[in-house]
């Protein structure tokens, strides 16, 4: 069963072609990210605009690659929540277009499950797991019952990991996306050099909060300038990103031991983060617990893990009419329509 997937949350316009949600046969990514650095995040106009002058092309290259036509498709699945909602839109009007035309079923696929997939694309691993996912707009500790059953254990209640980690990035003016390039420069800082609070939320021990953290190195940033003291970047974003990554893992190692958990994996764009993965790996090791990490090149958005995710859901009956809507937010474990 072929799917093809289309992907357009944020800033990559995207298409891929699946077989049996497990088999690659092409991934096309178009990102207007270059434009968007000027302007030190994501500008959801331009981005929405990029979508819809290369989402014809974008998807006719992925059939291309894949030697299909539309014919050969089972299927067309289409992220339609959450993210940013111009964006959305272009995607899901440009999937109904298509499905009406072809004659083939649509396929709403919820964008948090469509990073989960990603890992089946590299790897057997099959549910039930632990996943954590985290990335610029979602950090979520999530039970993984079954390939379309999820239930959130522990969620940020103010910003996500991703998106501390790039307003840091930005605040000591390292260039855009800011967890990237912390990430990079963390190698050469002294992880210990500075204390950074810890945050809990009181009656949720599974849940996250980074607000705080984010405002701390702000602070700290704002304190050394007003001291006329040059600030010491590697060292400030190696803490930083090691209070971070101490906060995730600490988390998902509570749930998993709370929840009798032994397979864990992660997902979303800072799932490519080298400290969090090299943590990842130590604290599994220890518990000998399964780890599955997915391939840097799937961590961020992408068509194949929408239609990995897809075949899953159509083989569970979800289907969508023509009149489907984008939605900027939607919980990972609301049913699908």
């Amino acid at each position: 069963m072929n799917i093809l997937g289309i992907e357009s949350s944020c800033d990559e316009t995207a298409a891929a072609v699946v077989e049996n949600g497990r088999i690659l046969k092409s991934n096309i990514v178009a990102s207007s990210l270059e434009e968007h650095k000027l302007y030190g995040g994501v500008v959801p106009e331009i981005a929405s605009r990029r979508h819809a002058e290369c989402i014809s092309a974008v998807v006719a290259e992925a059939l291309e690659k894949a030697g299909c036509s539309l014919d050969d498709i089972d299927a067309i699945a289409v992220t339609y929540a959450p993210g940013l909602i111009g964006a959305l839109l272009v995607g899901v009007n440009f999937a109904k277009g298509l499905a009406v035309a072809a004659n083939k079923p649509l396929v709403p696929v919820h964008h948090l499950r469509s990073h989960i997939a990603s890992n089946y694309l590299t790897s057997d691993v099959e549910p039930p797991f632990l996943c954590l996912i985290v990335s610029g707009g979602h950090s979520h500790i999530v039970a993984v019952n079954s390939y379309t059953d999820y239930k959130v254990i522990g969620k940020t209640r103010d910003d996500a990991a991703g998106e501390a980690l790039d307003k840091a990035g930005r605040t000591l003016d390292l260039p855009y996306p800011g967890g990237i390039s912390i990430d990079k420069i963390s190698g050469q800082g002294n992880a210990d050099a500075f204390k950074f609070p810890h945050p809990r939320v009181e009656g949720a021990p599974y849940d996250f909060s980074f607000s705080g953290l984010k405002t701390a190195v702000i602070n700290t940033v704002h304190n050394t300038q007003q001291k006329g003291e040059k600030i010491p970047v590697a060292d400030l974003a190696a803490s930083f990103q090691k209070n971070v990554v101490a906060c995730l893992t600490e988390k998902l190692e509570a749930v998993a031991l709370d929840f009798g958990f032994n397979k864990i994996v992660l997902a979303g764009g800072v799932s490519a983060n080298s400290l969090l993965r090299a943590e990842c790996e130590k604290m599994c090791k220890a518990h000998g617990w399964a780890l599955q990490l997915p391939e840097l090149k799937y961590c961020g958005d992408n068509g194949a893990m929408v239609a990995s995710q897809g075949y899953y859901e159509f083989l569970a009956g979800v289907c969508a009419a023509s009149n489907l809507n984008a939605y900027a937010t939607m919980p990972i474990d609301e049913a699908i329509v």
